[in-house]
């Protein structure tokens, strides 16, 4: 357990930066759920509609180091691929 006053300022700023961290890399993760799921029921208006919110939130999350920017973009390459094959069946 940390003693000194900066070494406990610091242990609470990284608990409430990792909460932080948590609920975001969650709310991408449930973004991207959503938007495969769409794709899987072959919803593409529906998936079209949501592809961009989640691209942003993709985006974001890499700004913000919860993902690599190298991932975000795999992410981003992967999902718009299939929506355009889904398009194309």
């Amino acid at each position: 357990m940390a003693n000194h006053v900066t070494a406990l300022k610091n242990a609470r700023q990284s608990e409430r930066r990792q909460a932080v961290n948590r609920q975001r890399k969650t709310r991408l993760r449930h973004q991207i759920r959503t938007l495969r799921r769409l794709m899987e029921q072959k919803d593409v208006t529906g998936a079209e509609k949501i592809l961009p919110e989640t691209f942003s939130m993709v985006d974001r999350a890499s700004k913000w180091g919860i993902i690599k920017p190298n991932t975000a973009s795999r992410y981003k390459s992967r999902l718009h691929t299939r929506l355009k094959a889904l398009k194309a069946a």
